[in-house]
């Protein structure tokens, strides 16, 4: 079931989700495969705790990794990924379904991996949907900042 502060933004603006069978696409490989799309195509979302105590969700192309030294440029402070109990805490997400849509605790960062797609896929919320959409779109809907904190492809 699709969280209601996901729907209600989806709703807003005007976006569908893919829904598939419980569990089939907590990671980025398995959603590309379910959808049928390239991995890249798949808004990997993840939470990061900065040393400064506030959080980050970085949404990038699901076939990257982020770069611990881009982040640290980006961000003004070193940055490790979030525990599972604080990316619950903060997103209201599971890890394998954590959604850029609807977040009020932590700043959201768009990295430029996904600029070269014409369609980009999140998670709306739980690890079995997608929700077709675009760069741009992401940005407006998450009030999101662009970031390169991809490594090199």
């Amino acid at each position: 079931m699709i969280p209601a502060k996901v729907q209600a933004c989806l709703d807003e603006h005007q976006l569908s989700v893919l829904q598939f069978e419980p569990g089939s696409t907590p990671t980025s490989e398995l959603a590309a495969e379910k959808i049928g799309v390239a991995v890249g195509q798949i808004a990997k979302s993840m939470l990061f705790k900065a040393k400064d105590g506030t959080f980050h969700l970085v949404v990038c192309a699901g076939d990257r990794r982020v770069c611990s030294k881009r982040m640290k440029s980006h961000l003004g402070v070193k940055a490790r990924m979030a525990t599972v109990d604080e990316t619950f805490d903060v997103t209201e997400f599971k890890p394998g379904g954590v959604c850029p849509f609807g977040i009020t605790q932590a700043q959201v960062h768009i990295d430029s991996s996904l600029s070269g797609y014409d369609q980009v896929y999140p998670a709306a919320g739980t690890d079995s949907t997608g929700v077709p959409t675009t760069y741009e779109q992401l940005l407006l809907i998450t009030s999101g900042l662009t970031c390169d904190v991809m490594q090199e492809a």
